[in-house]
């Protein structure tokens, strides 16, 4: 089983920025397409970004322009950089592979003055 486990979220003001990380287990990191997704307040979870094993990118488009995904196959990680933050962005942000196993417990990011 592949678990993940993600940080780097807070309180940031309107039009801040924040890089999030994903570790995920395993050997098998490199050969995954890897996705980011974020659970507003009573909403159901929405992918933002994917990155293949190749390392080519799709951005949903809310997102856009403001964030990018990127990956480090000899740390098991995969980031999350956020800037210009709206209050909209707020929630708690997931990866996971693209045919997802097991959720992990997300990070949460509140934007908010």
């Amino acid at each position: 089983q592949v678990q993940f486990v993600e940080s780097g979220g807070g309180l940031v003001q309107p039009g801040g920025s924040l890089r999030l990380s994903c570790e995920v287990s395993g050997d098998m990191f490199s050969t995954y397409t890897m996705t980011w997704s974020r659970q507003a307040p009573g909403k159901q979870r929405a992918l933002v970004a994917r990155i293949t094993s190749g390392g080519s990118t799709l951005y949903w488009d809310f997102v856009k322009g403001r964030f990018t995904i990127s990956r480090d196959n000899a740390k098991n990680t995969v980031y999350l950089q956020m800037n210009n933050l709206q209050p909209e962005d707020t929630g708690v942000y997931y990866c996971n592979t693209l045919s997802p196993y097991d959720w992990g417990q997300g990070t949460q990011v509140t934007v908010s003055s």
